[in-house]
């Protein structure tokens, strides 16, 4: 698909939310609005996909639970592996789509590697993640991010407080969920590792403070620009203040590369060599 299509998407659901100004634009590419609007699905995620890991399998089980958040009551949905003894928690942390089908898959796909998976749900307090995608991205322009940092920060401790976890916790979240993953990174001392899949960085002043080895999968900053400007300062503050930390840019990967369910944009190499990135970090981290 033309760069220059994909980059306008992004435009889409990360900046004005407006499928008729992207149908606009793109028309002006593509020749018509009803060449425009067939490219749109091709874009868009498609969670028919998302079952890389199916709720049946016999590895996990799976549950709907709350927990008490910085914004009051906090929906999840929980994914644990079935075998004996303690294991990891993993806070899982969705795009602006939130809490979706392919976010629940990343869920189980975590618990079968032996692992205990809470993926939140940070439109909660906004009465949860709706079905129409348009309408969950827009909810994201009313949301306090500080209340969803507050989110994140107890759902971490509530894994560490099951008595089937060994009192390690990670968190993995994608664009912006990676975004607070750095923000929990930054609040939570107790936080052992962050997997940050394409997500904006923390105040730079604020890097001292966090603690957890970190993991940063980054798109190709040729063509995510939005994000790719602000990795290298990012990097710099973690050099200065000593932390741990992995940074891979995966060249010729757009941003949601790993969306398996997002169309043109889902690079399947890039999200399996992340994948496997990943995992190394949970089993070095939460052991």
């Amino acid at each position: 698909m033309d760069q220059r299509i994909i980059d306008l998407y992004d435009e889409f659901v990360h900046v004005h939310f407006n499928r008729r100004l992207f149908l606009e634009r793109a028309a002006k590419l593509v020749g018509s609005m009803g060449a425009a609007a067939a490219l749109l699905p091709l874009l868009q995620s498609n969670y028919a996909r998302a079952a890389i890991l199916p709720e049946g399998d016999p590895r996990i089980t799976t549950e709907r639970v709350t927990f008490k958040g910085g914004s009051g009551e906090v929906k999840a949905y929980l994914a644990r592996t079935k075998a004996d003894g303690k294991h990891g928690g993993v806070v899982v942390i969705h795009q602006n789509r939130g809490l979706n089908p392919h976010i629940e898959d990343v869920a189980r796909r975590i618990a079968a590697e032996g692992y205990v998976a809470l993926a939140v749900d940070f439109l909660s307090s906004l009465g949860g993640t709706p079905p129409d995608e348009d309408k969950a991205m827009k909810m994201f322009q009313e949301f306090d991010k500080d209340k969803a940092a507050a989110d994140a920060v107890a759902a971490a401790a509530w894994l560490r407080a099951r008595p089937d976890v060994n009192g390690k916790t990670a968190a993995i979240g994608f664009c912006w969920g990676g975004d607070i993953v750095n923000q929990l990174a930054v609040a939570d001392p107790l936080l052992n590792a962050g997997a940050v899949y394409y997500g904006r960085p923390p105040d730079a002043a604020l890097v001292p403070r966090i603690k957890a080895t970190m993991l940063l999968n980054h798109a190709d900053p040729k063509l995510d620009t939005r994000i790719g400007a602000l990795v290298p300062a990012y990097e710099a503050a973690l050099k200065a203040a000593h932390i741990k930390y992995s940074l891979y840019y995966y060249e010729g990967a757009n941003h949601g590369f790993n969306d398996d369910t997002g169309g043109a944009r889902y690079d399947a190499p890039a999200a399996k060599l992340a994948w496997e990135r990943t995992m190394a970090l949970f089993k070095e981290t939460l052991a």
